[in-house]
């Protein structure tokens, strides 16, 4: 800004345009404090909505961590809920189950109570089968003699040892009646000694249920059979060789079940002493 100086007559025009210049800068200096403020004053608007934002987003986590405190809450009721419902369910079936067991432990001490009792009663019992056991034994048909008898022996000896149980003992007995009884339903052929003429000689022997029992020379040259009203072996006709045959071979599996023509002696039965 330049002020120029005149001395001409024309000092008042001087003076208006100086005053319009600091008119005008004092316009400019107001608008400039103006703008100042008004820039002050959106930053603080800025700022305020900023920090507005930030305790809305720190509101905003406050909340979800709520909500999510909330959902685990409830999920972990549920789960007691359903919890407590199985073990109100479980505690059911335990309650039966001990009412089950008091039973069962009164009818344990009935039979604890009577076991002297029972062993008392079976004792002669198992006396009196093993006797009837070992007298079938001798009247009966006599295949494998010697595995029958030694059968009976160890169960004779069993009786008199203090480390048995009863009930082992009466296992025992009845486990050797059903051998018994399974021989009454099978066929066998086994390799084995009988005396004939008064010499030993070694033969194939073919046990039929307890119906026959039959035997024949290794060279199918003699047969004959068990008779047990003349309690001894008596010769066959050579009519039989070949069914013998044939029976030794079913009962060894090598051919297919057949009928055969065998002689049968007469049963006969056991007389048992009560």
């Amino acid at each position: 800004m330049r002020l120029v100086r005149r001395t001409d007559t024309g000092g008042s025009s001087s003076r208006w345009r100086l005053g319009r210049t600091v008119l005008a800068i004092a316009v400019c200096g107001a608008v400039g404090w103006s703008a100042a403020v008004h820039a002050q004053t959106v930053k603080d608007a800025i700022g305020a909505s900023e920090g507005t934002n930030k305790e809305s987003q720190a509101s905003q986590k406050k909340i979800d961590k709520i909500s999510d405190d909330t959902d685990a809450l409830a999920a972990e009721y549920r789960a007691a809920i359903q919890e407590i419902k199985a073990l109100e369910g479980y505690n059911k079936q335990l309650a039966g189950l001990i009412v089950s067991q008091g039973q069962e432990m009164d009818s344990l001490r009935h039979q604890i109570d009577n076991v002297t009792v029972v062993g008392r009663q079976v004792m002669p019992l198992m006396t009196r089968m093993l006797a009837a056991l070992e007298q079938f034994v001798a009247l009966d048909v006599p295949f494998l003699p010697e595995e029958r008898a030694e059968r009976v022996k160890k169960l004779n000896e069993m009786m008199s040892r203090a480390d048995v149980t009863i009930s082992e003992k009466y296992r025992r007995i009845l486990e050797a009646y059903q051998v018994e009884n399974e021989y009454g339903r099978t066929i066998e052929a086994y390799r084995g000694p009988v005396s004939v003429d008064g010499k030993e000689i070694s033969v194939d022997f073919l046990r039929i249920g307890r119906l026959a029992l039959l035997y024949q020379t290794l060279d199918a040259q003699e047969s004959g059979m068990w008779d047990n009203e003349a309690n001894a072996w008596v010769p066959l006709d050579d009519e039989y060789r070949n069914a013998i045959q044939a029976g030794l071979r079913m009962a060894r599996k090598q051919s297919a079940p057949d009928l055969i023509t065998v002689p049968i002696p007469a049963a006969q039965a056991a007389e048992v002493n009560g």
